[in-house]
């Protein structure tokens, strides 16, 4: 178990101080914001799709190392899938994240963010843009929050 919060703790430090897929997409197609007022969390998901698969998925924002990482390698895993993939993939992320699962193989990468689930107050932080790119997929734009 140790072994697992090592890497986990390794993975949200490099994916929170270097997030990739971070910055504005030009032109942007689709837009949701994203706020946790728990942990004053705030996230922007920019997406490009095009034939019902994600052509482009980036994200800004500012916040916790925990909700930065998330992001970030959700953006990674998510880029270029079929948009009912992507939308498996998240529904299976969140139920690990919060517990109610082991996760699937299809998560890969995100696996490591399973150690969040030892630490209940950072399961918003960690599923803050899940939820955001779960609804802008499902085509709604209205601001997420954790607290709804």
């Amino acid at each position: 178990m140790d072994d697992i919060l090592d890497l986990y703790q390794e993975v949200i430090l490099d994916h929170g101080r270097h997030p990739r897929c971070y910055g504005q997409i030009e032109p942007v197609q689709f837009t949701i914001q994203g706020h946790n007022p728990l942990c004053g969390d705030q996230i922007q998901i920019y997406l490009s799709k095009q034939n019902n698969r994600i052509v482009q998925l980036q994200f800004t924002g500012s916040g916790c190392a925990i909700s930065k990482a998330s992001a970030s390698l959700l953006c990674m895993r998510l880029a270029n899938l079929d948009v009912d993939e992507a939308m498996a993939i998240l529904r299976d992320f969140q139920a690990m994240v919060k517990g109610e699962c082991a996760g699937s193989d299809r998560l890969k990468k995100l696996a490591v963010m399973s150690g969040v689930q030892a630490f209940p107050s950072r399961v918003k932080c960690a599923t803050l843009a899940s939820h955001a790119i779960s609804s802008i997929l499902a085509g709604d734009q209205k601001t997420v929050t954790t607290e709804t």
